[in-house]
């Protein structure tokens, strides 16, 4: 109840941060009406949805983010997804459907049989890892698509990923306000030097890089 009550109270707080208002960018402008607010059912919803009651755990997000996840990827084509904390799979094969030649690597701080089973059993081009987080990254490493995920350590992963960010990288951030403290690290974010235009969507934060354009931050109701 509690949780309905907040995301209630937050939907009101956004209400004039809806349908692209306000937003002078064309680009930017795109990205929120024709693929954050699309309604248009695309073909892999109803096979994804099925597979929703194969998954191994608990659900990560709700099937309205997984879908917009889908979205993003079929939008942005990356030629690989490095995602840290696979959750329990759902989201992962979401974003693979969607782009069949992207490469999929995921990292889980404990190693989960089931998962990985389930996960090479959805996408056959997927490598799970887990423990730590690297000392090195292979010098071939091409961050295009990073989802920080349900991963404890988020704040190391990033820290280590960012110097390896170029122009055409993107972060998703799962659930940045699911702590305060998490919260207050994801406002740090938005504010670090190093990004460039970020979206806040309430249950996804997403974060460009492209440093020839201009910083800013824009806030969508998408509750």
């Amino acid at each position: 109840m509690t949780n309905i009550v907040l995301r209630g109270l937050n939907w009101v707080i956004r209400f004039r941060h809806r349908c692209g208002y306000g937003v002078h960018s064309p680009s930017d402008f795109f990205l929120i009406t024709f693929v954050i607010y699309e309604k248009l059912p695309f073909y892999a919803y109803d096979t994804l949805h099925e597979l929703r009651k194969l998954a191994v755990g608990k659900e990560y997000h709700r099937e309205k983010v997984d879908k917009l996840l889908f979205r993003l990827v079929n939008y942005l084509q990356p030629s690989s997804l490095l995602e840290l904390g696979p959750g329990n799979g759902i989201s992962t094969c979401y974003m693979a459907r969607a782009c069949k030649k992207m490469k999929v690597v995921t990292f889980g701080e404990e190693k989960d049989n089931r998962l990985e089973q389930f996960l090479k059993g959805q996408i056959s081009r997927c490598n799970c890892l887990w423990g730590d987080i690297p000392d090195v990254f292979p010098a071939d490493l091409n961050l295009s698509l990073v989802h920080i995920s349900s991963v404890s350590n988020y704040k190391e992963w990033v820290e280590k990923l960012i110097p390896l960010a170029n122009k055409s990288t993107c972060f998703l951030i799962s659930k940045p306000y699911a702590t305060r403290e998490k919260k207050k690290w994801w406002k740090t974010l938005i504010a670090d030097e190093r990004t460039g235009v970020t979206f806040d969507l309430y249950d996804i934060g997403i974060i460009f890089f492209d440093k020839s354009r201009i910083k800013e931050h824009r806030i969508i109701n998408f509750l």
